[in-house]
């Protein structure tokens, strides 16, 4: 991905996002842009128009910590997005983002066993391992029954945002969809901000915007987020309606691999339901575990 293009098309679009009301500027008559103009983001931030011009045009590299934080206050940029922007310059600096090596992207890794088994240990909640680029590495049993609908029959490894854009039962196993969506791509966004290197995530995005007009409208908005903890509604084929919380784990002996899990409220219907999916899963590794008997004794 082309650093400079990044760059210009993220502050663009921030920028035109910022009101002159919220920045506590007068609008005044005959505004021909949406947003602040250049002029005024560089006002606020305390830099020359002629700097914030370069800026803006790609040209990021060397910005000192003390201009990245002056643009992130004037365009009022949240803490993802400010984050999104240093990553951005320590990109084009060559610098490696948030102190993460650079992982050659061939094929998904696989999980070491005891990282398996810290998976499996966790058995009233959904645990499993994604990478940046969304490919579902591993999960514990409670998760291969809950992401049924993602894993399907096997083959190429499973992959959350070509379930999201790609596969119509998205939409029924995701009840805010577009929402899901629209965190979907904000987190690809901001690891491609990360490493515009990873030529997985580039082909990755090549893909899902050839043949997803949804994936493509809300990556050219240049949204980025982090995931982090929160709640999401799923509807699963087997036992309906869920709400559940997450927490996001930092993997720190693999870098750029994280662990979610996934709980529901206890006594809550959720959690009952949680409980149903978790014994249908037992009941199908028993059944599978079983040795075949012979017809005839």
């Amino acid at each position: 991905m082309d650093n400079r293009a990044e760059v210009r098309e993220f502050l663009m679009s921030r920028r035109a996002k910022t009101t002159p009301e919220a920045a506590g500027l007068p609008a005044g008559p005959n505004r021909r842009v949406p947003g602040l103009r250049r002029s005024e983001v560089a006002m606020l931030a305390g830099v020359s128009v002629e700097y914030y011009s370069r800026l803006e045009r790609g040209t990021i590299a060397g910005a000192s910590s003390s201009v990245l934080d002056a643009i992130a206050r004037a365009l009022q940029l949240d803490d993802a997005e400010t984050a999104h922007l240093y990553d951005l310059a320590r990109a084009a600096d060559g610098t490696p983002a948030s102190g993460r090596p650079r992982r050659r992207a061939s094929s998904p890794p696989t999980a070491r066993p005891s990282l398996q088994w810290a998976l499996e240990a966790i058995t009233d909640g959904v645990a499993f391992v994604r990478n940046s680029r969304q490919d579902l590495l591993a999960t514990n049993a409670l998760g291969r029954a809950f992401y049924s609908p993602v894993i399907g029959e096997g083959g190429r490894t499973p992959n959350l945002a070509r379930f999201q854009f790609l596969d119509p039962a998205s939409r029924d196993f995701y009840p805010d969809w577009e929402l899901f969506a629209e965190m979907c791509v904000g987190m690809m966004r901001a690891e491609a901000g990360r490493d515009p290197h990873d030529k997985a995530l580039q082909d990755l995005v090549g893909e899902l915007s050839t043949q997803s007009d949804t994936f493509r409208r809300i990556w050219g908005a240049h949204d980025v987020r982090r995931h982090g903890a929160g709640t999401k509604r799923f509807r699963h084929p087997l036992v309906g309606d869920l709400t559940l919380a997450y927490e996001e784990l930092a993997i720190t002996a693999e870098p750029g691999l994280v662990m979610l899990v996934y709980t529901a409220e206890p006594g809550s219907p959720s959690a009952e339901r949680l409980r149903l999916l978790a014994s249908w899963a037992a009941t199908q590794h028993v059944d599978a575990e079983s040795p075949r008997q012979d017809s005839a004794i």
